[in-house]
């Protein structure tokens, strides 16, 4: 439930993120990460082990952003390009952005980089190292298939470490430029908002734990059990 508690000063203290969400961002960051390094190293088997542990991730982050929390749903926070401008010419003063959860230009950030690792994790299980190690689909597909899949799994890497880059960058802005801290409520779960902000905070409680466990070992079952079966 979004609960908010009196803390010292003017402002009150909102739970914005549930654990389902935090955990995901955080298991997302640390992955990305070892599948960058495994790839540039050639670590295959760790990189195709690590892609397929994304994979999940991405799709429980699919269904939670359809069933999840509040804050977490794609409805909350993918918003249409007038939104975006507006807020981008008038911040929160454009009173597009309730000031909970992700903003409409943070939104379509979330988003596209959901999106853009999903077609890296659809690509990489088709694509082949030209040496000894295949995606373990790749055998479904001819071998020009393969070296242009392979090609753009390569490619969208390194947009996908660009965009990485730019949403760490807008983070320290939002930190040093604007004072805002994005960081510890995505660690804790909450955030301290002045009163009219802390008001608009969703009554309808966060989905419950145990669905978030139910969708996860769905999509792992989707996963490992479709690489079991189609799988070489």
């Amino acid at each position: 439930m979004s609960e908010t508690v009196p803390t010292a000063g003017p402002t009150q203290r909102v739970r914005v993120w549930d654990l389902p969400v935090r955990l995901f961002h955080w298991s997302l960051a640390a992955l990305f990460a070892v599948l960058w390094i495994s790839g540039y190293n050639g670590q295959l088997g760790l990189h195709i082990s690590a892609g397929a542990l994304i994979l999940t991730l991405l799709l429980f982050r699919l269904a939670w952003g359809v069933t999840g929390s509040p804050t977490a749903r794609f409805s909350d926070f993918v918003r249409g390009p007038g939104t975006v401008l507006a807020y981008l010419r008038g911040g929160k003063e454009s009173g597009v952005w309730s000031g909970l959860g992700h903003n409409p230009l943070g939104g379509w950030s979330v988003s596209i980089l959901i999106g853009l690792l999903l077609f890296q994790a659809g690509t990489g299980l088709f694509s082949a190292d030209d040496i000894a190690t295949d995606g373990p689909l790749a055998w479904a597909v001819s071998s020009a298939t393969v070296k242009s899949l392979s090609s753009l799994h390569r490619l969208t890497g390194w947009v996908l470490l660009g965009l990485a880059s730019l949403h760490v960058a807008a983070i320290l802005y939002y930190r040093f430029g604007k004072n805002e801290d994005l960081i510890t409520p995505m660690i804790g779960g909450d955030v301290d908002l002045d009163p009219a902000t802390a008001a608009r905070a969703p009554k309808e409680p966060f989905a419950s734990g145990q669905k978030a466990l139910g969708l996860l070992i769905l999509a792992a079952l989707l996963v490992y059990g479709g690489l079991a079966i189609w799988g070489r």
